[in-house]
C-alpha cells in the first residue's frame, strides 16, 4: 500500500515519531449528557458539553499523540479557542451520533450538513467513521457500502481515515455481544471492514469485561491481528482503566499500534465541580494516559510498519506537483 501525501501527513500527525498511536478520543455527543448528568440528561446544556470538552483538551492533549473530536460540539470549537494545542493530530467524526433502525439491524449514517471534504477543509488530520456492524445483520452488505464510500471520499480528499466498527447483538433480548460470540463478531468485522478501505482500524477488544482469561485475550488478539490488513488501534469501550491497560498490554503485544481512549481516562471527571474536575484531569487524569503512552510507546508496534516501510517510499519527482491531484 503507497500513500498519497495528505494522508501519509495525516497520520504521522496522529502518531508518536515511533509510529505509535495514544489518541484521546472525546467526540462523545448525546451520551455525553448522561456522564455529566447521570440523573438528568436532558438538562445538560450545549454550552456545558462544550466547556467540558476544552477543558478536557486543555489538560490532557499536550499528552496525547492526537484528539478525536465531533464536529458539533468539539472540533471546532477547540480550535477556536486555542483548546487543542497545533503539536497534536486532530481527528474528526464524520458521521452523525447513534443510528437509524432497529437495535437489531442498526443503520449508520453521515452526519448531515458535514463531509469528508469539510473535515480536511477544517484542518482535519484523520477523519473517523464510526460504524455499527453485525457481520450476519441483514443490513450487513449496507454499512459496508457505507465504509466503502466514505474511504473512496477520503482518498479523494486525500484525507487519512480511522474506521470504527462496533458489533451489536442479533437477539433483542440479549444488549450486547458476549464471550466466544463477542470474539467471532469482532474478529470477522476486522477482516472484512479493514478490506474496505480506509488506512487504520479502531478496534473493540475480542472479549467483554466478563473475561478475564489474559491466555484467552491473547489468543483472540493475534486473531484480530491476523484478520485486520490495517494497522489497528484499540478503543477503550468504557471500561474502567486498570482493565483497559491490561487490554491494552495485551492488544500491543498481538500486533496494535495503540489505542484511541476515552472515557477510561476522563470519565470520573464528568460529573465533578470545575475546581475539582481541573485538579483531577492534572493529576489522576494525566497520569491514566500518561501510563497508558508508555505501555504503547514499549509495546505497540508501529503503523508503518504494517503497510508500506517509510524507508521505501519514493522520493517525490522534480516536477510532481504537476501530476498531483486538484
Amino acid at each position: 500500500m503507497s500513500f498519497p501525501l495528505g494522508r501519509l501527513r495525516g497520520i504521522r500527525a496522529c502518531a508518536s515519531d515511533r509510529g505509535t498511536f495514544t489518541v484521546l478520543a472525546l467526540d462523545h455527543r448525546q451520551n455525553l449528557r448522561h456522564e455529566l448528568r447521570p440523573d438528568d440528561p436532558p438538562s445538560v446544556t450545549y454550552d456545558e458539553m462544550v466547556a467540558f470538552k476544552q477543558t478536557v483538551v486543555r489538560a490532557l492533549a499536550p499528552g496525547s499523540t492526537g484528539v478525536l473530536l465531533d464536529p458539533e460540539i468539539g472540533a471546532a470549537q477547540c480550535l477556536a479557542d486555542g483548546s487543542l494545542p497545533s503539536s497534536t493530530g486532530l481527528l474528526v467524526a464524520i458521521e452523525a451520533t447513534g443510528y437509524e433502525g432497529p437495535p437489531t439491524d442498526r443503520v449508520s449514517r453521515v452526519l448531515d450538513g458535514w463531509s469528508v471534504a469539510q473535515a480536511k477543509r477544517m484542518g482535519a488530520d484523520a477523519a473517523k467513521l464510526l460504524i455499527y456492524y453485525h457481520p450476519d445483520a441483514p443490513g450487513a452488505a449496507r454499512q459496508e457500502r457505507l465504509v466503502a464510500e466514505v474511504a473512496a471520499a477520503c482518498v479523494s480528499a486525500d484525507l487519512a481515515l480511522f474506521v470504527e466498527p462496533l458489533g451489536f447483538s442479533l437477539d433483542p433480548s440479549v444488549s450486547k455481544l458476549l464471550g466466544e460470540e463477542r470474539r467471532r463478531v469482532v474478529i470477522e468485522t476486522a477482516r472484512r471492514m479493514s478490506a474496505l478501505g480506509g488506512d487504520i482500524l479502531k478496534a473493540e477488544f475480542p472479549y467483554d469485561a466478563g473475561v478475564v482469561d489474559e491466555v484467552r485475550w491473547a489468543e483472540a488478539c493475534a486473531e484480530l491481528d491476523a484478520a485486520s490488513v490495517l494497522p489497528w488501534v484499540l478503543l477503550s469501550g468504557g471500561v474502567d482503566d486498570a482493565t483497559f491497560e491490561r487490554q491494552v498490554g495485551v492488544a500491543c503485544r498481538a500486533g496494535a499500534s495503540g489505542v484511541l481512549v476515552g472515557r477510561s481516562v476522563w470519565a470520573p471527571s464528568a460529573t465533578m465541580a470545575a475546581d475539582d474536575r481541573d485538579a483531577w484531569l492534572a493529576s489522576e487524569g494525566r497520569a491514566r494516559l500518561v501510563r497508558l503512552a508508555e505501555l504503547v510507546a514499549a509495546e505497540g508496534r508501529p503503523w508503518d510498519e504494517r503497510v508500506t516501510p517509510l524507508t521505501s517510499t519514493p522520493v517525490p519527482s522534480e516536477e510532481w506537483y504537476r501530476e498531483y491531484p486538484a
